[in-house]
């Protein structure tokens, strides 16, 4: 697109295979939301916007796009929704982030929740300003025609979208750019495209309670989001960066990240929103369905997801028109080229850029298909790894090395043909324990090294067993099984058939013996997590499909037993750590930032290993060679770059916004020391997860060559009990050990780090 010189750069060409439609009922909508803007508040007098500026922003135009089936009072209540969070958008800019005042900031936001009450006949405060004016009115005309499930997940959309700001606030105090990942995750809160999906469903139908946090559901929002954001920072770069000074914009962080032009990360951006909606429309085409039929929805639930979905595409391409024709955001000229072949022109036509679509479907789509497997790569390529933390290792590591090999034999992992003792050796497992948990127990340490041969076993197993012999149906069923074995309410678990199910019956009887329920339900919820991830990677290498980066570097943590470590890890503190304190944003970068740095040391040392000896597809290195088209030396680069930056970004929460979240909560001295104790865990698992790498023959050149595995099974492995006698007798496991025990340390037990 021809763009003004005075731009900073020249728009890309974008992605978009949806047709924008525009509502008839336009016309009511301004006037309604115009007039609504004014009673509450929010024009003359504000000291924010008068009417042009109203005028001028068009809401109307951009909820007629984004939502151009819906009938007039629907689309005006929806239109005064986007009149309200611009202008809450508008209002915290000029009254707390040009003033830097972080205190009234926190205040102003702490109010706003109490104007969403779940039950409307509830008691709210006195509006003091147009935003919470705003607020009430809208929450009480929208939620009575929807369910208590959709006001729910609504209110949660909101108060992200508004409490965020503050990590907005505090970067740019800090003069703080953040790093891709933290940023696309961040952005989804405080940009409000989860929450724009909740009034997609508004308008369209709301999705089934029983699907709503499934893995497809949450991808088509994700997905939907993340393209709605870095479409809006291209568009919005010069306004937000050039004149507002903001620093939360995706082309000003793959500037800094990648040290490059603006013209260059402005491209960056666009690939990576292309990549979304290319990850939108494969998952509603092939896990949509899947997930209809595996739920048994109804044909009405069916048509709802269905109708979501097409109201999810209308956003996006009604989206885009408005961006174009906006006066907030940089389009000069923008809307005036003809199409590039000739094609249709007016309304609805400018994002069909059609040599920029057959591209992204003919090239940037099918590369993700075409990996040739089992390429010679040579040995991985080990980087200068940024590690401030010293390693400590616990003394009993040899007694645990000892006392694994019996456990496995007991267990049958052993004898099934996947793992024998020399690849039980080579990978270690105790040694991986003995540095994430350096001041357990001998009890403890065997429970830690006995879960990670458990996931590790499990980790080669899906592929090996599944993904060569092209059996997604069975990893499914084993999946289930695997999740039967996890009884919450005393209920019988299913007598074991194989090693997996045998370990995990053992693991879990010992691990949760103390447990309550809604303790147990929420690390079965854990588990369950990990061992879905895998049928996701089992259903990629069927299809050959190089997954997205974003969703992969999402996925991995999930593969990686992330939830599940920092679930039990939780269940240790005991009350005196509210829980909202563990779903706040800081906690939440500290643990997804060591996980993904914990992970990426996992896929740098394993890259030989997964893509030239096991055909492998799912490694961060390769990822970016497939996304940005680079060599192998190129992608380890910007792994390690963001491996770097992840950990500097644990060190910024630890040192800058762990004593903010003291204080704005408010935690007492035991608190606030099981919190530094936690990031102490957090220290000793990262610290031994790189020891663990650089030490164990798992990954080792010379081993891998002479064990390249040649086990392709034609059925599902089964192993009876053995009979193996142990020659050193397993220590019974004190209920002292148990990590939902109030009075247990809190250290992080174990992870699925072997991939």
């Amino acid at each position: 697109m021809t763009q003004q010189s005075s731009q900073p750069f020249h728009l890309p060409r974008f992605y978009m295979p949806y047709q924008a439609r525009l509502n008839p009922h336009l016309d009511e909508a301004r006037t309604h939301s115009s007039a609504w803007a004014r009673e509450m508040g929010m024009l003359e007098g504000s000291g924010v916007w008068d009417q042009s500026d109203l005028d001028a922003h068009d809401y109307g135009l951009l909820c007629a796009y984004t939502h151009p089936d819906c009938d007039g009072p629907a689309l005006s209540l929806i239109t005064d929704w986007y009149v309200w969070v611009f202008f809450f958008d508008d209002h915290f800019l000029d009254m707390f982030k040009r003033t830097n005042d972080r205190e009234a900031g926190k205040a102003h936001l702490d109010r706003l929740p109490l104007f969403m009450p779940m039950d409307l006949d509830a008691e709210v405060p006195e509006p003091e300003n147009p935003v919470e004016a705003g607020l009430i009115d809208l929450w009480r005309r929208t939620v009575p025609a929807m369910s208590a499930d959709w006001r729910r997940r609504f209110a949660e959309s909101t108060e992200h979208l508004l409490n965020e700001s503050m990590w907005e606030l505090s970067n740019i105090n800090e003069g703080r750019i953040s790093n891709p990942v933290e940023y696309i995750e961040m952005r989804r809160k405080v940009g409000g495209a989860p929450w724009s999906a909740g009034l997609v469903e508004y308008a369209t139908a709301e999705v089934p309670a029983s699907v709503a946090e499934s893995r497809p559901l949450r991808v088509l929002m994700e997905t939907f989001s993340d393209a709605v954001h870095l479409r809006n920072d291209l568009f919005s770069y010069e306004r937000e960066v050039c004149d507002e000074g903001e620093l939360s914009n995706g082309v000003l962080v793959l500037e800094t990240f990648f040290d490059c032009g603006t013209q260059e990360a402005a491209e960056a951006v666009n690939n990576v929103l292309s990549s979304r909606l290319h990850q939108f429309e494969h998952t509603a085409l092939t896990e949509v369905p899947a997930l209809a039929l595996e739920k048994g929805l109804t044909p009405d639930e069916v048509a709802a997801v269905a109708a979501y979905t097409r109201g999810l595409q209308d956003w996006q391409s009604g989206g885009h028109e408005w961006h174009l024709r906006s006066s907030r955001y940089m389009n000069k000229g923008a809307v005036a080229e003809p199409s590039p072949l000739g094609g249709p022109t007016g309304l609805g036509t400018s994002g069909a850029d059609v040599p920029a679509l057959l591209a992204s479907v003919g090239a940037e789509r099918l590369r993700a298909y075409t990996h040739v497997p089992y390429q010679k790569v040579g040995p991985s390529r080990l980087p200068d790894f940024f590690m401030p933390f010293e390693l400590r290792l616990n003394p009993g590591l040899d007694g645990a090395r000892a006392r694994l090999v019996p456990w496995a034999h007991r267990m049958g992992i052993l004898a099934e043909g996947v793992w024998d003792e020399v690849k039980l050796a080579a990978a270690d497992l105790a040694l991986c324990s003995a540095g994430l948990d350096p001041d357990g127990s001998p009890e403890a340490l065997d429970l830690s090294a006995q879960w990670l041969a458990w996931g590790t076993y499990g980790d080669d197993y899906y592929p090996l067993v599944f993904g060569h012999r092209r059996d997604l149906a069975a990893a499914k069923a084993c999946t289930a099984r695997l999740s039967a074995c996890m009884p919450v309410d005393g209920e019988p678990a299913p007598v074991p058939v194989n090693a997996m199910e045998r370990g995990l019956v053992d693991l879990w009887a010992r691990t949760t013996a103390t447990m309550t329920p809604e303790q147990r339900r929420t690390m079965k919820a854990t588990v369950d997590v990990m061992t879905e991830s895998w049928v996701w990677e089992v259903a990629n290498q069927l299809q050959n499909r190089i997954p997205d980066p974003v969703d992969y570097l999402e996925m991995r943590r999930a593969t990686f037993g992330a939830d599940l470590t920092m679930g039990l890890c939780r269940m240790g503190h005991g009350p005196a750590v509210p829980p909202e304190v563990y779903r706040s944003g800081p906690v939440r970068s500290l643990e997804n930032a060591a996980v993904d740095y914990a992970m990426l040391i996992n896929d740098v040392f394993s890259y030989q290993k997964e893509i030239e000896y096991e055909g492998e597809i799912h490694n961060a290195i390769l990822v970016v060679q497939n996304f940005f088209g680079v060599d192998y030396p190129r992608a380890l680069g910007i792994v390690h770059d963001l491996m770097t930056q992840r950990m500097q970004q644990f060190e910024h929460v630890v040192a800058h916004e762990f004593p903010v979240l003291y204080e704005d909560f408010k935690l007492s001295d035991e608190a606030r020391g099981i919190l530094d104790g936690y990031v102490e865990d957090l220290r000793n698992w990262m610290a031994g997860i790189l020891n663990w790498h650089r030490e164990v023959d798992r990954y080792r050149p010379e081993y891998l060559a002479a064990r390249a595995h040649g086990f392709l099974p034609d059925r599902i492995p089964t192993a009876p009990l053995p009979t193996v006698t142990p020659t050193v007798r397993e220590p019974e496991l004190a209920d002292s050990v148990v990590l939902s025990a109030p009075t247990a340390p809190h250290r992080l037990p174990f992870e699925w780090i072997a991939s």
